[in-house]
């Protein structure tokens, strides 16, 4: 909306002027704001009636899908999930205090089957439904004005109304609470990043830092060169396309006809492998019942922990524990020629042995060691294992990615998709626990969140016409001689040179590092930061916490920049979505305040504590 938004007025105070109307500013109008925005409306009702609210949504991307999901990208750019298990609407697993308001899947919403890996055009198409409907269902005195502009700096004291200043405008927005949901964040580079496009600039080479890759100058990549590409998460499945078949190429069933503009990609990683694929089949039987081993109440010990605690500790051995359950249990009643005794008598000794107790028992009652859950095998499959040359490499690969591709799409191995549901059961507790470091979430991509099975398809097709050549695990790329080269652990004595390296993978969100100015800013004037680099915020509802640690009273921060960030982009119904649970709480504190902004700076605690059972 374009009319003059009430909170441009100057003269910020403890309350606003006579006849002045209560101000938000949400800063980012993406999926996490658009959410946050649905759960105002479904909370206002009962929290915050009579007296007007001016909402203002400050993003440069369009409300609803924003920058990642806008319209104006590639159709061969994919969801990441069956649009089954894409919602944007709450449902009665969610624990929190406001009202379920029900809503139509992506599927159900676009009338796509449900097991379609929908293009994310159409999931921005989605997402603009989902805002305009919450719009729609906001009281008829509140507000909403959308600015497309960059929000560059929040200040104004603690007592009193913020300013939020934005690119390109003189006058700032004032509000009486900001509430950060910034998304994915673009870094500067780190020491080696920046080194390496040093040496690029020096010897005239091409060097991509980490990057969005809808949004990576793909065009100096020429045709039939050698690109070194590390990383293989869906970033590279994202380059993979747009270098394929953005340029022209084509499948044939399992053949790949190149277009002759495609470069070469000498792709490798960490681990060297691809993250698994998505799993292919139903849910069939008693689900595992989960949480089990590590729950609301695991959690509260660990944070209630005078000396803190130690992830790999601590922590480590409580998600072993209950991925392992998980994977029993399946094992145990859909599966159970393979296994010995009854689940009874092995639950009742798992729920009580220790690691090497445990090791004996599933060794007794699993005779066949494909069947055991082995997590670190899981982590590193290439570990230990090295090939006479780089086409037998070729060749390992391209078996290993065969049998991930049957093994995720064949319900014989269905005790994988109980330890999917495990690792989505553990997520929502570790968010609790705040930043506990990379490892695992690269880990949880790895196993829960990997590209659909047509993509490896298609992976395997482009290596058979050598357009993508593996280089294995351990990789490791160095700059030199004035070329870029690369080696790995699989071929020890082979070396791959180019003049290209592209970095596949998103930055990571540090506050030090971001690109956006407002939380840097934001970081300098005193907002604490985990030693991860994501923004610290209170557990309960968001509030922006000092390097005190006390919540700011007006600013509020929800996403992957904080140390309370979600799993995954989006949440599957029916598992209780983190981010719900979030977004819910943190509507009803705003609303809670603002329906007398100027009376008291303090949260209100008995209702945020009621949100965040």
């Amino acid at each position: 909306m374009s009319r003059p938004a009430p909170g441009d007025r100057p003269a910020p105070g403890d309350r606003p002027a006579p006849g002045d109307r209560p101000a938000l500013v949400v800063v980012g109008a993406g999926p996490r704001g658009t959410g946050l925005l649905e759960r105002l409306a479904a909370n206002a009702p009962e929290l915050y009636g009579g007296s007007g609210l001016d909402i203002h949504l400050v993003d440069p991307h369009p409300p609803g899908p924003g920058r990642i999901w806008r319209a104006e990208q590639s159709p061969l750019l994919w969801m990441n999930s069956h649009a089954e298990d894409v919602t944007m609407f709450t449902d009665d697993t969610v624990e929190m205090a406001g009202p379920v308001r029900p809503g139509p899947t992506l599927h159900e919403w676009a009338g796509l089957d449900g097991s379609t890996f929908a293009e994310r055009p159409v999931q921005g198409a989605y997402l603009r439904w989902v805002y305009e409907r919450a719009v729609a269902q906001l009281p008829a005195d509140v507000v909403v004005h959308h600015h497309a502009r960059h929000a560059v700096r929040v200040d104004g004291p603690p007592g009193g109304r913020q300013r939020v200043w934005l690119q390109g405008r003189e006058r700032p927005l004032l509000a009486d609470l900001v509430v950060l949901t910034l998304g994915h964040l673009d870094a500067e580079p780190d020491d080696e990043q920046r080194e390496l496009s040093a040496y690029a600039r020096e010897h005239g080479l091409v060097h991509l830092p980490p990057d969005f890759t809808a949004d990576s100058d793909l065009s100096r990549l020429r045709p039939g060169e050698p690109v070194l590409v590390r990383g293989l998460g869906l970033a590279f499945v994202d380059l993979m396309a747009l270098l394929t078949e953005g340029r022209g190429g084509r499948y044939d069933g399992d053949t790949y006809v190149p277009s002759g503009r495609e470069p070469v990609l000498y792709v490798g990683s960490r681990r060297g492998v691809p993250y698994h694929a998505k799993i292919g089949y139903d849910w069939t039987g008693d689900r595992p019942p989960l949480p089990r081993f590590f729950g609301p109440a695991e959690t509260e010990a660990l944070l209630a922990r005078p000396d803190g605690f130690d992830f790999r500790r601590d922590v480590w051995p409580l998600v072993e524990k209950e991925l392992g359950f998980a994977h029993y249990h399946r094992l145990f009643t859909a599966h159970p020629e393979r296994v010995t005794g009854d689940w009874a008598a092995f639950e009742a000794r798992y729920a009580t042995a220790g690691p090497d107790e445990r090791a004996v028992l599933v060794a007794a009652a699993v005779p066949d060691p494909a069947d055991r859950l082995d997590l670190a095998a899981l982590d590193r499959p290439l570990d230990g294992i090295r090939y006479g040359s780089p086409e037998e490499l070729q060749e390992g690969l391209r078996r290993y990615v065969e049998a991930d591709l049957r093994r995720r799409h064949d319900p014989a191995h269905s005790p994988d998709l109980a330890v999917f549901l495990a690792l989505l059961s553990v997520y929502g507790q570790l968010v609790r626990l705040g930043d506990i470091g990379g490892w695992w979430h690269g880990f949880f991509s790895y196993l829960a969140s990997g590209p659909p099975g047509p993509r490896l398809r298609q992976l395997l097709a482009l290596s058979r016409a050598g357009v993508v050549r593996f280089l294995g695990a351990g990789l490791s790329v160095t700059a030199e001689d004035g070329v870029f080269r690369a080696r790995s652990a699989g071929v020890p004595d082979t070396v791959v040179e180019a003049r290209t390296l592209v970095e596949a993978r998103l930055p990571y969100p540090t506050v030090e590092r971001t690109r956006d100015p407002l939380l840097r800013a934001l970081h300098a004037d005193g907002a604490a930061a985990t030693p991860d680099g994501l923004l610290a915020v209170d557990r309960t509802d968001g509030r922006v916490l000092d390097r005190d640690g006390r919540p700011h009273p007006r600013r509020f921060a929800l996403g992957p920049h904080t140390d309370a960030r979600g799993s995954g982009a989006f949440t599957r119904p029916r598992t209780g979505g983190v981010a719900f649970r979030q977004n819910d709480a943190t509507a009803r504190a705003v609303l809670t305040f603002l329906r007398a902004p100027g009376e008291s700076a303090a949260p209100h605690r008995p209702l945020l504590e009621e949100s965040s059972r």
